[in-house]
């Protein structure tokens, strides 16, 4: 859009126009960029702006952008600019619900066959808590489930629902029953974070201090790839072709997502990221990551072409 196509634009019927949110979710307090033309009143006094009818705070305003912070208590609707007692059209914008509170996640949360949302309270390290992970049922209520293990990490799930956590304060997986009760699957693998299924059932473990270990169906233990240690912990996914995706933020502000093939091979899939976490994909081979992109905060989604936009706007993401 260029400057004639604005000059064009911000005076129609006098209302300020908006054309995009970019993204087009964000979580409470998350910051979003509103493009469109007539944003900002001519006598230069500060616009206003709506998100699902609550007013949100502009941080920046000019007559074609506008950055916003997404206000607490906000939900899905229209975002609307108001500027000089005029309102915007109408921009359809998703904003993201707590369904719990008050946890310590190191990485994804995990789903269970049945819906049901698992997450930890993991603690510092070495740190003895009350519970260590809670389950969040289908209608969102929240209860605890675990309560002996030290510093759960990650969760993940077998094809027959049989749930397995890492502990990064023992470096070992443990298997955990619908119970709650725990038993030791496999020991001695460093400061365990992240845990992932391939499809031959086979478990990979990623100890940040280097190491991604793979664990055989029979629980021998091998040394699957080796990897720039993380400062707080490996994130693993896996990929419908097979292949292992990993992040490990490190004191980089441009830090990579690596691909490893099944012969453990290394290969830098993404670079540029800052602090990037828990990853995940979609049906279509997206990969989203909790990371930050140019500075700005949230879920990025890189394609398969590895072309890398900002999601969904939050702060302080971990897992997804």
């Amino acid at each position: 859009m260029g400057i004639s196509d604005l000059i064009g634009k911000k005076n129609v019927n006098g209302k300020p126009r908006i054309e995009a949110v970019q993204p087009p979710a964000a979580l409470p307090g998350g910051e979003v960029r509103i493009l469109g033309a007539g944003l900002r009143p001519p006598a230069m006094k500060r616009p206003a702006v709506h998100f699902g009818g609550t007013e949100g705070t502009v941080l920046i305003s000019s007559d074609d952008f506008m950055v916003a912070r997404v206000p607490e208590g906000a939900s899905s609707g229209d975002v609307v600019v108001i500027a000089d007692g005029s309102s915007s059209n109408p921009h359809e914008f998703r904003i993201a619900v707590p369904v719990a509170e008050n946890l310590h996640p190191v990485t994804n949360p995990a789903l269970d066959h049945e819906g049901n949302i698992f997450a930890t309270f993991s603690g510092s390290r070495g740190q003895k808590v009350p519970v260590s992970i809670f389950k969040i049922d289908t209608n969102y209520t929240v209860r605890p489930f675990l309560s002996e293990m030290m510093n759960a990490t990650s969760i993940a799930f077998d094809r027959a629902g049989q749930m397995y956590v890492s502990s990064r304060h023992d470096g070992t997986v443990y298997r955990v029953a619908p119970n709650g009760t725990m038993s030791s699957y496999a020991e001695g693998m460093g400061i365990a974070t992240g845990i992932a299924f391939d499809r031959a059932e086979n478990l990979y473990v990623g100890d940040r201090s280097g190491t991604v270990f793979k664990i055989s169906r029979d629980r021998q233990i091998f040394v699957f790839a080796t990897l720039e240690p993380s400062i707080s912990a490996y994130h693993l996914a896996f990929h419908h072709d097979g292949s292992l995706f990993v992040t490990g933020p490190t004191t980089s502000s441009f830090d990579s997502i690596y691909r490893i093939d099944d012969h453990g091979t290394v290969n830098t899939f993404y670079r540029g990221l800052g602090r990037p976490q828990g990853l995940a994909f979609d049906i279509e081979g997206n990969l989203y990551v909790a990371a930050s992109l140019a500075g700005k905060r949230g879920i990025v989604k890189i394609t398969p072409g590895q072309k890398a936009s900002l999601a969904v706007a939050g702060n302080a993401l971990v897992g997804l």
